[in-house]
């Protein structure tokens, strides 16, 4: 499919012509979990490689010398032959559905930031393994061109958040042609008025995915920033936004010739295509419309929390649908209906959820007790659950990926979760060890780089900068939390008895420290507090240097903090964490899980698994803060300083191989897919041909 999507040439690189195939990797986000590609662009600059982490970068800066210095070299050239021809290798596997999977965000890599959290990176680690295993699919999604927000704290710990300005021409994003060879450009109405969106390609393998944009000289001014920047917080502009990202998703799949046997709504942001799509069918009979799509239509919910499920005034909508109910001779009534039936939807609001669930075949929520959450909020619907699983060859980290034996390019059987499985348990203790440590170490010699800078910023001394040299001990046990900073999340759980963790994080014969990072959204006034509370906490004599808070959280950080600390932890109101995927990227890296038994750690702990913090049980903030310590101070610490007589944590490693075997084995994004394959995408092909 991939190759039917006609694109714009990129005449903006001066590279040699005998490095075409150079640039045709660089244009393909494969190399975000190809580590040959990667090593491949590393020799290119690695100056550049260290700074920018992006192959079109790298040609962009790279002097037309040096490319041509390269070009003569027969070994970095037999190297782009065999990295280029693995990337060719990628083929759809004929027989399946042709499915269109629609998201509001995609994390594929820190250097295309057009995501905010966990859904961008369940959004990117669907379309990766869906290239893996050949699928069929096309994925849309919207171009944020000032991104999500990059945040720095200040002196005094409030979040400052400024928002990054993309430039296509330095991302890995080719513009679509029509077929007339010009720019596509597809019409989108919005309340009596056209928007017109012109679109960008993103190769990720062999999944496509279209990325529709807004700011075009064919819109007038205000019109051009409705796709600029992710979450925005303005009710109407966010309407128009889904709304561009649904209408537009089916003009833009239209215009290319596309015809997908299967819409897949990734959360209700994308559920205005499913009102599209029965809007194209010009039946005046709504019941009968809504049956005639709803084979093509599925639907996965991504949040127990009844803020998280998108919803605006009935008002506010009633006008952006009013050309919908004209095309099909229904009142506007009826379809705001379609948005505001029962469950979790207030009755002056019209919410995406519903929309979505109204209109779909099949619903899943993404783990078995979200699943079941979600039945009690949306009564009469029927909604499975697909616990998800995360891209290993994303997350493994570097040592980590080599003792697995993915230390070159991952092809798709390398990374079958039961052959990764296998080889976690041959391991042996000392290489396992020696692999975590490794990857604890460029952790902290990251956090370290961060701090300076971040120091340097306050205004801090040269004597105080020193003595960042030593920050973080990497023979201490490092416990890490890393998320999004809603209130429910409880980031602060840890610090309700301050005076006690610091003993606790003091003790000089058994040391401990806490590496947190996340950001609060801009309008999310409460998770800014926790953030700053934690800042000041931090930053008292007692805690100095014991717990660092990481600024700025990204795909980046979020990598090396899943791959080098030694315990993840996850302390969330039960039971309103959906799945938590950032537990399982630590887990398939040996760090053992210590969560509150809410998402996948419900299906996935048991006794000598990790470490589970209280029962399913409704949330008490004193009960559970005295809880998570007692877990810290009398199960934790003692396992990890626990050593055999060659110096080994015997024992704590048994416990890592144990949490890679069942990570792999059960929370992989190969087992996740291969599920939506079966339960979701399958039996609506039969439908709708």
């Amino acid at each position: 499919m991939i190759d039917d999507i006609p694109t714009a040439r990129p005449a903006h690189l001066d590279v040699p012509e005998s490095l075409n195939k150079l640039v045709e990797v660089a244009y393909n986000l494969r190399w975000s979990w190809s580590r040959d590609a990667r090593r491949l662009f590393k020799t290119v600059h690695v100056g550049h490689w260290t700074r920018y982490r992006s192959p079109i970068r790298i040609l962009q800066m790279t002097r037309r010398a040096r490319l041509e210095e390269l070009a003569a070299d027969p070994a970095f050239m037999a190297e782009l032959d065999r990295v280029h021809a693995d990337f060719a290798n990628g083929t759809v596997r004929p027989g399946g559905s042709k499915v269109a999977y629609v998201s509001a965000e995609y994390a594929l890599h820190d250097s295309l930031p057009i995501y905010s959290g966990g859904l961008g990176v369940l959004s990117g680690d669907h379309l990766k393994e869906a290239s893996d295993l050949g699928l069929d699919m096309v994925a849309i999604g919207l171009f944020y061109r000032r991104g999500y927000f990059h945040q720095l704290v200040d002196y005094d710990g409030y979040q400052q958040h400024f928002y990054p300005d993309l430039d296509a021409l330095r991302l890995p994003l080719l513009k679509v042609n029509g077929r007339d060879g010009h720019t596509l450009r597809v019409p989108v109405e919005l309340d009596g008025r056209t928007v017109v969106l012109r679109c960008w390609l993103a190769r990720v393998g062999h999944v496509p995915l279209l990325l529709l944009d807004s700011f075009s000289s064919h819109n007038p001014p205000e019109d051009r920033f409705i796709t600029s920047q992710l979450y925005v917080h303005g009710r109407e502009m966010r309407l128009e936004q889904e709304l561009v990202l649904g209408r537009g998703a089916v003009a833009i799949l239209d215009a290319l010739g596309i015809e997908p046997d299967v819409f897949h709504m990734n959360e209700g942001h994308s559920a205005f295509l499913a009102l599209e799509n029965v809007r194209r069918t010009g039946n005046p009979d709504l019941s009968a419309a809504i049956e005639s799509v709803r084979p093509r239509h599925v639907f996965t919910t991504h949040t127990p929390v009844p803020a998280g499920n998108e919803s605006f005034d009935r008002e506010l909508v009633r006008p952006y649908l009013a050309s919908t109910a004209r095309d099909l001779g229904v009142d506007v009534d009826a379809l705001l209906h379609l948005g505001g039936e029962g469950g979790a939807a207030e009755a002056d609001e019209f919410t995406l959820t519903s929309l979505a669930l109204n209109l779909s075949s099949e619903c899943n929520g993404v783990s078995k007790l979200h699943a079941e959450v979600s039945r009690k909020m949306w009564p009469g619907h029927e909604i499975a659950a697909i616990t998800n699983g995360v891209h290993m060859p994303t997350w493994l980290g570097q040592e980590m990926a080599m003792v697995l034996g993915l230390g070159t390019a991952a092809q798709p059987a390398d990374a079958d979760p039961e052959a990764l499985a296998q080889r976690a348990s041959e391991l042996d203790d000392a290489r396992l060890w020696a692999a975590h440590v490794a990857q604890k170490h460029r952790l902290m010699r990251f956090v370290r780089i961060r701090a300076l800078r971040q120091a340097a910023r306050h205004g801090r001394s040269p004597r105080a900068m020193r003595e960042l040299e030593n920050l973080l001990n990497p023979g201490a046990l490092t416990l890490g939390f890393a998320r999004r900073f809603a209130a429910y999340k409880r980031a602060d759980l840890l610090f309700r008895d301050s005076d006690r963790l610091e003993r606790l994080l003091s003790d000089a014969q058994r040391p401990v420290q806490i590496l947190m990072a996340g950001k609060a959204h801009p309008a999310d006034r409460a998770g800014q507090e926790i953030i700053r509370r934690i800042w000041e906490l931090a930053n008292t004599p007692g805690l100095r240097g014991r717990v660092v808070f990481v600024e700025d959280y990204d795909m980046a950080v979020g990598r090396l903090m899943v791959n080098g600390v030694d315990v993840w932890m996850n302390t969330p109101q039960w039971p309103r964490e959906a799945s938590g995927t950032s537990g399982m990227k630590a887990g398939a890296n040996g760090v053992l899980h210590a969560s509150v038994p809410d998402g996948w750690w419900a299906e996935a702990h048991r006794p000598g698994l990790g470490f589970t913090l209280g029962e399913q049980q409704p949330p008490d903030d004193a009960r559970d803060g005295d809880a998570l310590l007692d877990m810290i101070e009398h199960e934790i610490v003692p396992l990890y300083y626990e050593r055999s007589e060659n110096g080994l944590p015997q024992p704590w490693i048994a416990a890592m191989r144990a949490m890679m075997e069942a990570t792999f084995r059960g929370f992989s994004s190969r087992r996740m897919l291969t599920e939506y394959e079966q339960h979701m995408y399958a039996p609506k092909a039969l439908l709708s041909r």
